[in-house]
């Protein structure tokens, strides 16, 4: 039986970068972890030294990304919540604030770490947009 949200879904992650090059079995495996999550424009997603419980996928909206060295602005098909997530002791290292209503993807701690175990691509695609990130922030 075809479900057209779940098609619709299927395109959307497609979209993002981070998924972009994911077999399409693959991608249905993330389907199936994944929830929506709206947010209000000013709504606090993630602060300072609090633990994370996340990764969050931006579908829809801008959030921002208040760091020591300055703020980042991300928008549709970029991610945040990963630091958190990829050491369970680390804590979230900025304050994320959503500029617009947003529409986003949520992912667990524990299924975002069933997916790398299943896919290590997400973690090499996820580990160049972290370097790109960290360059643009020492420069």
């Amino acid at each position: 039986m075809v479900n057209p949200e779940h098609d619709d879904l299927l395109v959307r992650l497609r979209s993002v970068p981070l998924f972009a090059d994911l077999s399409d079995e693959s991608l249905k495996l993330v389907a199936d972890h994944v929830a929506e999550f709206e947010a209000r424009r000013g709504h606090l997603l993630a602060q300072p030294g609090q633990p994370g419980a996340g990764l969050f996928i931006l579908l829809d909206g801008r959030v921002r990304v208040e760091i020591s060295t300055g703020t980042v602005d991300l928008g549709p098909g970029e991610f945040f919540g990963e630091l958190a997530l990829l050491d369970e002791a680390a804590v979230h290292t900025g304050r994320v604030i959503s500029d617009s209503d947003i529409r986003c993807l949520a992912l667990s701690r524990d299924d975002f770490h069933e997916l790398l175990e299943s896919e290590p691509t997400i973690a090499v695609t996820m580990l160049k947009v972290l370097a790109r990130r960290l360059a643009s922030v020492v420069r």
